[in-house]
């Protein structure tokens, strides 16, 4: 089972985040910071690391960006996707995240079926993406 951090100061979107994933069968931890995220991070067991990591950008301690930066430059912690998820909507935020390492980047609210989605692709889980995908396909 993929294990996902979700990385926000407002607990709500931590529970919808959280909620959201875990219908879709993947196990979640939740961290309200960078700096708890990174001390999540340490403490992970070695044979179970964190599979992605869904991150807002505006958070008290250490911020979005920050953490991603810190997060691809830790040489022994593997490397997996990050997902960023916050309300600045502006272009300049989308490139601030990519250039900190982000692999995808998305606006709150993010619909269900477009954040199952869009985890289980960065995760490779065809499965789930397909039938996210559908339910996308409805909402339509």
């Amino acid at each position: 089972m993929n294990r996902i951090l979700v990385v926000d100061d407002a607990m709500t979107v931590r529970m919808y985040h959280g909620k959201v994933l875990a219908d879709g069968g993947f196990e979640v931890h939740e961290a309200a910071n960078g700096v708890e995220a990174l001390e999540k991070i340490a403490t992970q067991p070695a044979d179970a690391p964190f599979d992605l990591f869904v991150v807002d950008v505006n958070m008290p301690k250490m911020d979005g960006y920050s953490f991603v930066r810190e997060l691809r430059r830790l040489a022994e912690v593997p490397q997996v996707p990050v997902m960023m998820v916050s309300t600045e909507a502006q272009a300049r935020d989308a490139s601030a995240g990519f250039d900190a390492g982000a692999n995808a980047y998305f606006v709150k609210p993010v619909p269900r079926p477009q954040l199952l989605a869009a985890a289980a692709v960065l995760l490779g889980d065809a499965q789930t993406a397909r039938t996210a995908a559908a339910r996308i396909g409805e909402a339509a």
